[in-house]
């Protein structure tokens, strides 16, 4: 993608940081120019206001409806005569359909283009977690669970793809950490929003966990309708950019270089730094969804209401999200992403011990358990940056959708460890303590990219 009159090459940039003017040589002549740097970053600014909100806004819905299970557990173990044990496995069902349809979904919107896939993923999705209302035992649970999960797959490893094809490394990593960050946004607006629907209880007949599905899954159909009109699956395509912005756009994506680029499929199934960030994933997903289907169950030891436990994880994520942002931020100036990776992993790994140590003041409990928080979510919006700069075409299509489908599967694991530990313990600090224990390999494994992989 190299705009005709003469060939694009940027001079190597050894630093990782926020929008730098670059050295160009174009046609023959060189250029520097402030004005040619300002032009670049309002073309990536105009894309960030179009293609970002409602990403973002999709995405919170995502982990609302994947984690709205949490607070529907309040009350709705007890009206279906569910044990920790039948929870924590069927709220880990979810992650067996998503891991099995993650790469053929990723795929598939490589062949059909973002725009169209993305759309049927929202839409499928909503209609099977407002379906979660006929659960009637363990069983459908599990069912349902799974095709929500099947339903679900492919959209996030999907928008990583699409927005590594929109944004060059200098702006991705602050763009995927604003749009990781809805992950604990969501979270923020799940705990006194559901706390709120299962106070619907009885309401037209309908128990207020069913009303919390129905409310919080329509939303979804609506907004992937929306992503039809919205997205365009290529600069060529989207006719709010102007002939110069594509340009600029092409020419900066052209220009940047990528150490030991990954095209290939299977190429990319095979190199060493995929598979580990696969591992790196897996460790801190089991905590973070270890931790959150388990938070407002944890939390109601302290005798808390339905609306209270609402409110504190809500606070707790709230503070996840500023770290988040902020850590993001910091990166995006200093780099060193891996080791900061690591440092988040280790973090969150010391609050789940602390958590356990403080087991009998439960207030100092919940802040180890906050702090775990922000040491998973900072992970997580780190992690996303690095595997784009390497990975690219159907290299990345389909190894973003393979790391996010072996990582994800620690969204069974973390869920069930916490379950089965609990009955058989009659607490959560065994639990919790093995969360704890997959943080540290999650960050033995990150800063083994450092030593033998490096990414940056």
């Amino acid at each position: 993608m190299i705009p005709a009159g003469g060939e694009v090459r940027r001079k190597p940039d050894t630093t990782e940081g926020a929008e730098r003017p670059g050295s160009t040589v174009v046609s023959g002549f060189s250029r520097t120019s402030r004005e040619e740097a300002d032009a670049e970053r309002r073309v990536f600014a105009k894309i960030l206001r179009r293609l970002m909100p409602l990403l973002i806004v999709s995405y919170v819905f995502n982990y609302l409806d994947r984690n709205n299970i949490a607070f529907a557990a309040l009350t709705m173990n007890s009206d279906l005569g569910l044990t920790a044990t039948e929870f924590g496995v069927g709220a880990g069902m979810f992650f067996v359909g998503y891991c099995f349809c993650e790469i053929p979904s990723n795929l598939i919107l490589y062949r059909v283009g973002p725009r169209v896939w993305l759309s049927r993923i929202m839409i499928s999705w909503g209609l099977a977690s407002m379906a979660t209302i006929f659960v009637t035992g363990a069983t459908s649970f599990y069912v349902l669970r799974l095709l929500l999960g099947a339903a679900e797959a492919g959209f996030f490893p999907g928008v990583a793809f699409y927005l590594s094809t929109w944004f060059p490394a200098e702006y991705r990593t602050r763009t995927i950490a604003w749009f990781m960050a809805a992950v604990p946004i969501s979270s923020v607006v799940a705990g006194p929003v559901s706390g709120a629907l299962l106070e619907m209880n009885g309401v037209l007949g309908l128990a207020g966990w069913k009303w919390l599905f129905i409310l919080e899954g329509l939303p979804i159909v609506i907004l992937g309708v929306m992503l039809l009109f919205v997205l365009s699956d290529t600069p060529e395509e989207a006719s709010w950019l102007s002939d110069e912005e594509r340009v600029i756009m092409r020419r900066r994506l052209a220009a940047e270089q990528k150490p030991r680029e990954v095209h290939h499929f299977w190429a990319a199934l095979t190199d060493g730094r995929v598979l580990t960030l696969a591992g790196v994933q897996f460790g801190f997903l089991v905590g973070s969804y270890g931790i959150g289907l388990w938070l407002p169950q944890i939390l109601k030891l302290g005798n808390l209401t339905n609306i209270e436990i609402g409110f504190v994880s809500s606070g707790s994520y709230v503070l996840a999200t500023i770290a988040l942002v902020l850590w993001g931020s910091y990166v995006q100036r200093k780099g060193h992403k891996i080791a900061n990776l690591a440092i988040a992993c280790v973090l969150s790994a010391a609050g789940f011990a602390a958590a356990v140590a403080f087991q009998s003041a439960f207030w100092l409990s919940v802040a180890a358990l906050t702090v775990a928080l922000i040491g998973i979510n900072a992970a997580r919006g780190l992690f996303w940056s690095i595997p784009p700069r390497f990975l690219t075409g159907l290299g990345a299509a389909g190894g973003l959708a393979f790391i996010n489908s072996v990582g994800t599967t620690g969204g069974f694991v973390g869920p069930s460890i916490m379950g089965w530990l609990t009955d058989h313990t009659g607490s959560f600090s065994a639990g919790l303590f093995v969360l704890s224990g997959f943080l540290l390999l999650a960050a033995v494994l990150s800063w083994s990219l450092k030593l033998y992989a490096p990414t940056e």
